[in-house]
C-alpha cells in the first residue's frame, strides 16, 4: 500500500518520490527529447485534479535538442512563481495529435494545504463525494502566501 504521509499533491509521474533534483529533471528531459517529444513548462496555484489546463510559461519547445534550455526555462518559471506548482509536460505527436506522454512537478509551494473530501448522502443508498482544495478558499494569487 502506498501512503502520502506529507499530504503532498500527487499528480503526474514521480509524485510519491521526494522532489527531483535538477540532475534528475535533466535526465527526464533528455529521455523526452530522445523520444522526439515536445516539452513545455506550466504553472498553477490551483492544483485540483480536474484542473488539467495549467498556465503555460512561454511556448512549447518543439525541435529543441538541448535539455539545458528547458532547465533554464524551468528555473525562470520557479523564480517568477515561487509559490506556485510548476510542472514539465512532454507531448508525443506520433499519432498526429499532441497527447501527453510525460508530466511531473518540479516546484511546489512550501505549504501544501491539501484537499477536503465531503460526503453527501442522497435518497436510497446514493452517496456522492466532492473534492475541495483548501487553497482555493483564498483568492487567486494569495493561495500560498
Amino acid at each position: 500500500m502506498m501512503t502520502n504521509t506529507g499530504n503532498r499533491i500527487t499528480q503526474g509521474q514521480f509524485s510519491f518520490l521526494p522532489d527531483l533534483t535538477d540532475a534528475q529533471i535533466t535526465a527526464q528531459i533528455k529521455y523526452a527529447l530522445k523520444n522526439g517529444w515536445a516539452v513545455s513548462v506550466e504553472y498553477t496555484d490551483d492544483p485540483h485534479p480536474r484542473n488539467t489546463y495549467w498556465e503555460m510559461y512561454g511556448n512549447p519547445m518543439f525541435d529543441l535538442k538541448d535539455p539545458a534550455g528547458i532547465l533554464m526555462e524551468i528555473d525562470e518559471c520557479r523564480k517568477t512563481f515561487p509559490n506556485h506548482y510548476v510542472r514539465v509536460m512532454a507531448f508525443n505527436s506520433a499519432r498526429g495529435i499532441e497527447s501527453p506522454a510525460m508530466s511531473f512537478i518540479v516546484n511546489r509551494p512550501e505549504n501544501e494545504p491539501g484537499f477536503g473530501l465531503t460526503r453527501q448522502e442522497g435518497p436510497g443508498r446514493q452517496v456522492r463525494y466532492t473534492v475541495t482544495s483548501y487553497a482555493a478558499q483564498k483568492p487567486e494569487g494569495e493561495r500560498y502566501s
